[in-house]
């Protein structure tokens, strides 16, 4: 169930992350109170999740996945550069998050 939440949580972070861009500087209202929402909903789903997971193997999931998933739905969706590096860095989180989860023995 933890890693349930984590995943979730992640997925909250990139919201987060995105609500960030469309808020402009928190001069946009209802992308602002998105970004809050999000942002908190995360935080709040990652407490939760380290109630049985190692807080260091958690937050770098977390961390993980909410960068390799912002990084990729900002080339998707707000045109960022897909350079064949960029997407090599990416792979190399995404092969560290997967391995944490493997080692972690939980």
């Amino acid at each position: 169930m933890a890693w349930l939440l984590l995943g979730v949580a992640s997925i909250f972070e990139i919201a987060f992350a995105l609500g960030m861009k469309w808020s402009e500087g928190f001069t946009r209202w209802l992308p602002a109170l998105f970004t809050v929402g999000t942002g908190l909903s995360s935080v709040f789903l990652l407490s939760f999740s380290l109630r049985t997971l190692p807080v260091g193997t958690a937050y770098a999931v977390w961390t993980g996945i909410g960068a390799a998933g912002t990084a990729i739905l900002g080339m998707v969706v707000l045109g960022d550069s897909a350079a064949p590096l960029r997407l090599l860095c990416i792979a190399l989180i995404l092969a560290g998050v997967i391995g944490l989860k493997l080692v972690s023995g939980s």
